[in-house]
């Protein structure tokens, strides 16, 4: 069955879910069913049938309602759908009850806490006790065939216990489950209670449809397509041989992404969304993203009209719009289509256009205009015209929308090709070699320039370090001025001031003299001045005085010897 919708036929039932998004705004009713073709009318695409029978969605025969033993947990909760299952029991088979009428003590016995049931193993049958409390082992008539096997939450996801089976999934979770017939249903946003006599319920597994653990990568251009996940079942053959079957398909495809199943040869679109697949007549044909893509594709050597072979490395930019026009051409991925197509359309181009008007012409892009003066012209022109075009109308065949096409690189081969490599080779050497010439004449102008800055920072720095000794001898000499200015004012200022002590000192003895009136003070006072006299001259000196009779014959003395002098003077002269 295919996708998060009702169920479908071949007994493949989703329980559930919401319903399937395919198709045009009805998608949530069980009463529309769309074919290809009807949905094809929608999108303005086509497949290769003119006729689809509707048989992708087609309402189930017979609902999970229908089994026996088989009860939905709706929102009483787990213990209201364990006693309707007790209900069904007991109408069938008297003598059996799922659940334990035995009602519990609080003093002795197995103890099943609130929030938990207890599972009990009766001779090989599972009962259940739903009320919490304990349970003693006795009446014995009660309780010796049975054996307590401990207890399960009521929310626990899954519960498996001797035929008695239960699931309870949330929002994000879809448990996958096989019946005893081996037919697979999905259970999502609910869950039932179960008990099968002949075989039973098994859960194969419980998948987060929100982080599906494989990704679906775009092998040429690395892009992200969406994620899927597998459920197997074991199965064994009549050899004996257990092998892992594929059951169930999971599907998480992310905006402006797309899928396509495949059922027969009729295809269908799934658009974006969480998906999942049990019928196994639908496979998944491959996931396509609906968004702008752009790689760089070498081609197949191509020969111009002068048999010259060139490679051509393109650029190709495309975004796809109809996903089921390009499977119904059997490609699964636009890249093939785009690939073969352009090697056909540039084929045809390069094929009318000489090597030398390849070689004159760098790239192919819509920016390189030709003046028309130029013999070539029409053909480059159509090289970078005539292949959008034609790749462009291709392109739509496929359901694909050109966006840019440019030659970004071309290599050409032959002996031709060989001789103007080496023509290229030898122009580049020449290139090369004179732009070392002009670099080494560039580093020779800037090491003489770098040369001259340093002898004239050199210079300066000279000139600056005369100027600051000039500045240094002028500053200390007239430190020394100063100092020696400072010296001598003070050295006068000094002697200024001992002087004027001196006088001053000599002013107040004279004034105490004066005003000794005493005449035995004053004649001790000569006394220590005769003293202090002779003690500056020594004991030996003679004074004469220089007034009187004694001064006066002093000075005749004088003159006679002066006058004696003289005479001996002139003698000697005759």
């Amino acid at each position: 069955m295919i996708k998060d919708g009702s169920s479908v036929a071949d007994s493949n039932t989703v329980v559930n879910g919401p319903h399937s998004a395919l198709g045009a705004k009805d998608y949530l009713s069980h009463e529309h069913d769309f074919s290809i073709k009807e949905l094809n009318d929608t999108r303005g695409s086509h497949t290769s049938k003119a006729k689809i029978p509707n048989n992708f969605l087609t309402l189930p025969e017979h609902t999970l309602g229908d089994r026996p033993f088989f009860v939905f947990i709706g929102k009483d909760g787990l213990i209201a759908a364990l006693q309707k299952l007790d209900l069904q029991l007991k109408n069938v088979r008297r003598s059996y009850r799922l659940t334990v009428l035995q009602r519990p003590t609080d003093w002795i016995g197995k103890e099943v806490t609130p929030g938990r049931i207890g599972l009990i193993n009766h001779g090989g049958l599972p009962k259940v006790l739903t009320r919490p409390g304990r349970y003693p082992g006795f009446p014995l008539r009660n309780w010796w065939a049975r054996s307590f096997s401990g207890t399960k939450g009521l929310s626990d996801t899954v519960i498996e216990f001797r035929g008695l089976t239960v699931v309870q999934v949330s929002q994000n979770q879809a448990a996958v489950v096989s019946d005893p017939q081996n037919q697979i249903f999905v259970i999502k946003n609910t869950g039932f209670v179960s008990y099968a006599i002949e075989g039973a319920y098994r859960v194969l597994s419980v998948v987060d449809q929100t982080h599906l653990p494989s990704p679906v990568v775009d092998k040429v251009t690395k892009v992200t397509l969406g994620w899927l996940h597998e459920v197997t079942m074991k199965s064994s053959t009549r050899d004996g041989v257990e092998k892992d079957y594929v059951v169930a398909l999971f599907l998480n495809i992310p905006a402006n992404n797309c899928a396509i199943l495949q059922k027969g040869d009729d295809l269908e679109l799934l658009p974006a969304g969480q998906h999942y697949i049990t019928n196994p007549n639908v496979t998944l044909r491959g996931m396509f993203t609906l968004g702008e893509n752009q790689i760089e594709m070498p081609t197949k050597d191509i020969f111009t009209r002068d048999q010259v072979p060139v490679s051509l490395t393109i650029y190709l930019k495309w975004q796809l719009t109809e996903p089921l026009k390009l499977t119904t051409h059997g490609y699964n991925t636009p890249y093939d289509a785009l690939r073969d197509k352009t090697q056909s359309i540039l084929t045809q181009i390069v094929a009318h256009l000489d090597y030398s008007a390849m070689v004159k012409q760098r790239s192919l892009g819509p920016d390189n205009l030709d003046d028309g003066t130029d013999a070539s012209s029409a053909f480059l022109d159509a090289l970078r015209t005539r292949a959008m075009d034609d790749l462009h109308i291709a392109a739509l065949e496929y359901g694909i929308v050109m966006k840019d096409l440019a030659v970004i690189d071309r290599q050409f081969k032959g002996e031709i090709a060989t001789a103007m490599q080496k023509l290229t080779t030898r122009a580049l050497e020449a290139q090369v070699e004179a732009a070392n010439v002009d670099r080494e004449n560039s580093n020779k102008i800037k090491q003489e320039e770098g040369a001259f800055a340093v002898a004239r920072i050199k210079a300066k720095a000279r000139n600056t370090t005369a100027d600051a000794e000039a500045y240094g001898v002028v500053a200390a000499a007239k430190a020394q001025a100063q100092r020696l200015q400072i010296e001598a004012e003070a050295q006068a200022q000094a002697t200024r001031m001992a002087a004027e002590a001196d006088a001053e000192a000599i002013r107040i003895r004279a004034v105490a003299d004066a005003d000794v009136r005493d005449q035995f003070a004053r004649e001790m006072e000569m006394r220590r001045v005769e003293v202090t006299r002779i003690k500056a001259f020594g004991s030996k000196t003679v004074f004469v005085p220089t007034d009187g009779m004694g001064a006066q014959m002093g000075s005749a003395l004088a003159t006679g010897m002066a006058v004696g002098m003289g005479a001996d003077a002139r003698k000697d002269a005759v």
